[in-house]
């Protein structure tokens, strides 16, 4: 705990998700207080033609309540 799944378009490299991997943990250790060791980060690259179908709509919309820190594009974005 915790684990983080970040939804990005397709056309990073690896080394980019690499590292954005590493700073997110890095990230999440010191502001939650956990060790590194209990972090896993998983990447999923999206399509762009279907994020708003597979990612904006089910991830976004769906869990806004629970949102922290909402996007500046699509309906969110008026709120």
């Amino acid at each position: 705990m915790p684990h983080a799944l970040i939804k990005l378009w397709t056309g990073r490299s690896e080394e980019q998700k690499k590292l954005l991997a590493l700073r997110i943990s890095q990230v999440i250790a010191e502001t939650a207080n956990v060790e590194e060791e209990c972090i896993s980060i998983a990447i999923q690259d999206i399509e762009k033609d279907v994020w708003y179908e597979q990612v904006y709509s089910k991830d976004i919309i769906e869990y806004q309540d629970i949102l922290y820190k909402k996007p500046g594009y699509g309906p969110l974005s008026d709120i």
